[in-house]
């Protein structure tokens, strides 16, 4: 029989907690979920990461691994004395096993022998997958049809990919990082034991106009100088259609504007606010009666825009 090194495989030492075997396992099948990860051995590291946690998040089956001593991974070795009639009911024959397959047996061994172990019904294992959305999504609320492919276990305890199908309600208001759980959606329960659950966290796509914090939403405003200058009334978008926005005379490029309650809805009730922040363009081109009417600006204003600027280098040299 060839080892593995089940508390590597998750990136623990074997002293490893509960928790800590739980965190690392949701941290990797989130990271190699082949359904979700780019990477081409996604799927073998997945399935490596998910045979680990399936003995080692079982106190039985952990207790029967780590009396198999420590060995270099794919090493030929054979389990200690009286470890087969202990745990499997096994008294030899051990060389043609896989150790996914004697760590299978044993658990079906003690579903077959109720008074062997102190468990024979198992949950399922949760899940972790990344939900990418529109900001439209999010703001609106939408009912997603979810394909995905699964690891389960077949009758006989080996891993295999079976296909879900599942429709996901996004709530309105869904905000970047949030986890979403759909219960009994995840790993199928053994020996009757319960199924785990299927957490979907949310990632927001890009959007070309707006920046999300939180509810709030952020966007460029592009006005013209003497819109900044002199204020005026303009036409801005919001997830909720275009709106009116007054802009005060004098405004600075880089002043924020805020329209309050025109962001992402809130759980419960309101909405965050959506945060207009002014950029000044100057045209690229002017006409002739344009530029004259520059130079008579430049030639009228006392306006020195430089003038803080060259006081405070005074001071410091």
């Amino acid at each position: 029989m060839k080892f593995k090194d089940y508390y590597a495989s998750l990136g623990l030492e074997r002293g490893a907690s509960e928790a800590d075997i739980k965190k690392a396992y949701r941290k990797l099948a989130h990271k190699y979920h082949p359904d979700v990860s780019k990477q081409s051995d996604a799927e073998q590291r997945f399935k490596e990461i998910s045979e680990a946690y399936q003995t080692l998040k079982d106190p039985d089956k952990r207790a029967a691994y780590d009396r198999l001593g420590t060995h270099a991974p794919g090493e030929e070795f054979h389990p200690p004395p009286d470890w087969g009639r202990q745990y499997s009911g096994r008294d030899a024959g051990f060389e043609n096993i896989d150790l996914a397959d004697l760590f299978a047996d044993l658990a079906a061994g003690r579903s077959r022998h109720p008074g062997q172990g102190a468990r024979s019904a198992f949950r399922g294992e949760d899940f972790e997958l990344r939900l990418s959305i529109s900001l439209a999504q999010a703001y609106h609320g939408a009912l997603i049809d979810l394909d995905l492919s699964m690891p389960d276990y077949d009758s006989e305890g080996r891993l295999v990919r079976v296909p879900r199908a599942f429709k996901v309600r996004i709530p309105k208001g869904a905000t970047d990082g949030q986890r979403l759980r759909l219960p009994g959606k995840g790993g199928r329960g053994f020996n009757g034991g319960p199924d785990g659950d299927l957490y979907l966290t949310v990632a927001l796509q890009p959007h070309p106009i707006y920046r999300v914090a939180g509810h709030d939403l952020y966007l460029d405003l592009p006005l013209s100088p003497w819109e900044a200058a002199l204020g005026t009334t303009v036409e801005v978008p919001t997830p909720g259609g275009n709106v009116q926005l007054k802009v005060p005379q004098g405004t600075q490029t880089g002043h924020s504007l805020r329209l309050a309650g025109r962001g992402l809805p809130r759980p419960k009730e309101g909405s965050g606010d959506l945060h207009a922040v002014v950029r000044i363009f100057n045209p690229r081109t002017l006409s002739e009666r344009e530029q004259e009417l520059y130079r008579q600006l430049a030639s009228a204003s006392a306006y020195q825009p430089r003038a803080q600027l060259l006081e405070e280098a005074r001071r410091e040299n």
